[in-house]
């Protein structure tokens, strides 16, 4: 993978002169990655680009290259810069698995690390966060919509950049898309590779048949054909038939599928559907598309739209609302071998962090396998087993008491002393586990409209810290 160690903001650089000017390089800070809203107007978020943070703390390295451009600057000191040649991360991470369902407020990922390396790293971390877990969770609300209907990723032309398509095309392989249009996706990570044929077969053609035929003959083994470049109903389909009688049957082969891009989708997937059974090709399977969003997917359904695969672009490299928000705090510093919690207070109470060094639990129902929600609590707490009471930290009348639960430690420890010490899954376990784990989170978060609030309580102990922090803060 590239070495990405400049892609960081220039502030950091300077802070990290800061700390290494006045002797702090090996003080050993603790930064959360969280966000303060759902994305993409979910009632939750999917964890991705794990992978992508694997890869960049593994290449970290700063080239002569960097140095001699840093120099050029005119900013930083020769001892600073020398020390940057040598420059590797030695800290550990602690993040959530890609493919868990988090929710606000947690720290999905922790970074424990001498503080210069924990600073210059977190553009990128954040840069990774925030694309991942958008095109991720984008493409999990879609696929919590259409159930086992096939969704075929086709953004790769509406994304921002080559880059950016290609993340898109990976993270909605674990949202659950069974393939993607992106050849360089497919052959980077080797998944599905899907599509047919665009407007232009058709419109350069002397006509729609002609376009479809020279397409048969061409591919007459997977032969779909869009046709709503000029009249779905009065064109698209009776050249589609015509082109299956008079070439794909009699020579072995089959009408496979269409493309639907335009219109009233609903009413004209079921006539077209109609007429394929008319005329004697029952198993034409009908493909939907035409930036279609979750809300509009779900009337679709509802509408009774004959549906055997959806190929979508927009709605999940580019969807409404696609700021995920993920931020990167300093919680905590060791001084003398202890860890000293740390806080940001702001007027805006949603921007006042969590201090400490901490862990998320999620608890889970034993009759019926859903999870009552999520604690964040100090990573030296031990977690009751038998009772508990969740209390909504932002409205303490919201509150859940909860036995017969099992809890379970949501994040993993991916490098110790700088080592990578987790086996990452591949993209398709990935996918996998998603589903696993989505179907422990109630239909009501899950919902398209109005989600459910997810229950995400502090423990007693971490609220008491937060409040004195708070106290003391506004001491001046």
């Amino acid at each position: 993978m590239e070495n990405k160690t400049m892609m960081t903001d220039l502030y950091e650089l300077t802070m990290a002169q800061v700390y290494f000017s006045q002797g702090e390089k090996d003080k050993i800070a603790y930064f959360d990655a969280f966000f303060r809203k759902e994305p993409v107007d979910a009632g939750y978020g999917i964890m991705a680009g794990l992978d992508n943070i694997i890869n960049y703390i593994q290449n970290l390295r700063f080239t002569d290259d960097n140095i001699e451009y840093l120099r050029s600057l005119s900013i930083f000191t020769e001892d600073f810069l020398e020390y940057l040649k040598g420059f590797k991360f030695t800290g550990d991470i602690y993040a959530v698995p890609d493919g868990t369902p988090v929710f606000r407020n947690e720290p999905i990922l922790t970074v424990r690390a001498p503080i210069i390396e924990a600073q210059i790293i977190e553009t990128a971390i954040l840069s990774y966060l925030n694309a991942s877990i958008c095109y991720t969770t984008a493409t999990k609300r879609i696929t919590e919509v259409t159930k086992d209907i096939g969704v075929m990723e086709f953004g790769a032309r509406r994304a921002f950049g080559p880059d950016a398509a290609v993340e898109a095309s990976k993270c909605a392989i674990i949202g659950g898309a069974v393939g993607t249009s992106n050849v360089m996706a497919g052959e980077r990570f080797n998944i599905p590779v899907l599509g047919t044929m665009a407007h232009s077969l058709v419109t350069e053609a002397d006509s729609e048949y002609e376009a479809f035929l020279n397409y048969a003959k061409t591919f007459p083994h997977n032969c779909v054909l869009l046709i709503d470049t000029y009249d779905t109903l009065r064109s698209g389909v009776p050249n589609a038939i015509k082109v299956a009688k008079e070439f794909l049957i009699p020579n072995g082969y089959e009408l496979r599928g269409v493309r639907i891009d335009s219109g009233d989708l609903a009413y004209l997937s079921k006539e077209a559907k109609r007429m394929f059974v008319e005329a004697g090709l029952p198993n034409v399977k009908i493909c939907l598309s035409n930036g279609l969003k979750p809300d509009t997917l779900a009337s679709l359904i509802r509408q009774g739209a004959v549906i055997d695969s959806i190929g979508l672009g927009d709605n999940i490299v580019v969807p409404d609302n696609a700021r995920v928000g993920c931020v990167y705090k300093n919680v905590a510093i060791e001084k003398n071998g202890e860890i000293v919690p740390k806080i940001k207070v702001s007027g805006d109470a949603i921007k006042t962090i969590n201090p400490g060094f901490k862990e998320i639990y999620r608890f889970y129902n034993n009759e019926t396998g859903y999870s009552f929600g999520d604690l964040i609590a100090l990573q030296d707490e031990v977690i009751p087993e038998d009772e508990y009471t969740l209390v909504d930290p932002e409205n303490e009348t919201n509150f859940l008491k909860i036995n017969n639960y099992t809890v379970k430690k949501l994040r993993e420890k991916i490098f110790e002393n700088g080592k990578l010490i987790y086996k990452d899954l591949g993209i398709f376990e990935k996918r996998d586990y998603c589903n696993e784990q989505m179907k422990t989170i109630y239909p009501e978060v899950r919902r398209i409209e109005k989600p459910h609030k997810y229950y995400v309580d502090l423990s007693e102990k971490l609220l008491r810290l937060k409040t004195q922090m708070i106290k003391d803060a506004k001491k001046f």
